[in-house]
């Protein structure tokens, strides 16, 4: 009969068989990330590697993971250096990995695609926060290596274009992972300052390793920060970097951003050679017409033109007084008919003029005109005639017969 043990012997057994296989204690296996979970609070990483027809569970302590240079993600194929045990108290078969590759990509290129996701998603490439660059800078602010050679490109290239620029030197290691801060700190204390238009982060060619500090998170974060426009140019126009994408400019080369930064004197030259070309020919042409206007205005203030005008105005005036001479005639004879007719009626009417044709008025002791109807037999009256009054004593009032009246 077999023996009987209990299961936490078998486990052991188990598991001290798998830990005393040397195959098993250095293994490199391949699969794909399954069910990734990191603790927040130990930082271990517990995920399955499984490929299409099995999968197996998989650990990965901080200590290990922290050495990673990307983050694993569900779904990314990689490459493990692991050994594979049992862990008794579960009765797991699984394995504990000490270092993780992606499968097919560096790691190093990984890191530099999510780090440029992250950002990206963040907003630091985003084309409306690019400052333009100034058109006539008056410092330039440059963040590069005191000995490299671009730092002499950057000079020789601004010095033929434009020497009137000032340049301000920020030194900095431009090599090392250990440089990263050293450049945020550069581009930092140059926008602060004050005393630049404009700041070059330049780096001449190198390998990709060279260059790669470039990519560093602390440098994208200050250049996005800076509030002065800034110009990556780092290697060649074949390299690119984080800071590329964040950069207000990106040039290919640092002699490229010197041509950038500052305009070409010999350009603006001739652009001033065009403008006053283009004024002196817009002054001539506002001369002529002058000469133009003003010749013709000769012609018309001439003594021969002025006494033509003169004798044209004179004559018109002559006409006019004739006009008005006729008009005022014409009127002063309709005022005088007018008046004769009116003189006329009012004689007419004249109760003086009818005494002169024999007539008498009858008059009251008060000189008032009065009826004959109105006098009383005894009553004292006056004729008025045309140049004697006479006083009458009523003796008398007879009515007169209407036979007699009639006749």
């Amino acid at each position: 009969m077999a023996e009987v043990i209990s299961v936490s012997a078998l486990n052991r057994y188990v598991k001290n068989l798998l830990d005393v296989n040397d195959v098993l204690f250095d293994l490199a296996l391949r699969g794909e990330i399954a069910n990734f979970v990191q603790n927040a609070r130990s930082g271990h990483c517990y995920f399955s590697l499984r490929d299409e027809a099995a999968s197996v569970r998989a650990v990965m302590f901080r200590s290990d993971a922290r050495r990673l240079g990307f983050q694993p993600e569900e779904g990314m194929k990689v490459v493990v250096r692991c050994r594979v045990t049992l862990y008794e108290r579960d009765g797991a078969f699984q394995v504990y990995v000490n270092d993780m590759f992606p499968d097919g990509i560096g790691s190093t290129q990984l890191a530099f695609e999510q780090l440029k996701a992250k950002l990206d998603k963040e907003g630091l490439f985003a084309p409306e926060h690019k400052k333009p660059l100034p058109r006539f800078p008056q410092c330039i602010g440059l963040v590069t290596s005191k000995t490299g050679a671009a730092l002499q490109d950057i000079r020789n290239v601004i010095g033929r274009r434009w020497p009137a620029v000032r340049l301000l030197l920020a030194p900095v290691n431009v090599q090392g992972f250990e440089a990263a801060e050293e450049i945020a700190d550069a581009i930092t204390r140059l926008d602060k300052s004050g005393l630049v238009d404009e700041i070059i982060v330049a780096r001449g060619g190198g390998s990709r390793e060279d260059l790669w500090v470039f990519n560093a998170e602390v440098i994208a974060r200050a250049a996005y920060r800076c509030k002065t426009p800034l110009i990556s140019a780092i290697g060649h126009e074949i390299d690119f970097t984080i800071l590329d994408f964040v950069a207000d400019q990106r040039a290919p080369t640092p002699s490229a951003a010197a041509e950038l930064a500052v305009p070409d004197s010999a350009e603006q030259g001739r652009k001033l050679c065009t403008l006053e070309e283009n004024i002196h020919n817009c002054i001539q042409f506002k001369l002529s017409l002058c000469y133009n206007r003003l010749e013709q205005t000769e012609q018309l203030l001439s003594r021969a033109g002025v006494q033509a005008a003169l004798e044209e105005r004179a004559a018109r005036l002559d006409t006019l007084a004739g006009r008005l001479q006729t008009a005022a005639r014409g009127k002063l004879q309709a005022g005088e008919l007018r008046l004769k007719h009116t003189a006329a009626l009012a004689a007419s009417l004249n109760p003086y003029g009818v005494l002169a044709r024999g007539y008498a008025m009858v008059q009251d002791n008060r000189g008032r005109i009065c009826t004959p109807d109105a006098l009383r037999p005894g009553q004292t009256c006056k004729l008025r005639g045309t140049e004697h009054r006479v006083t009458c004593t009523v003796n008398t009032v007879e009515e007169l017969d209407e036979s007699t009246q009639k006749l």
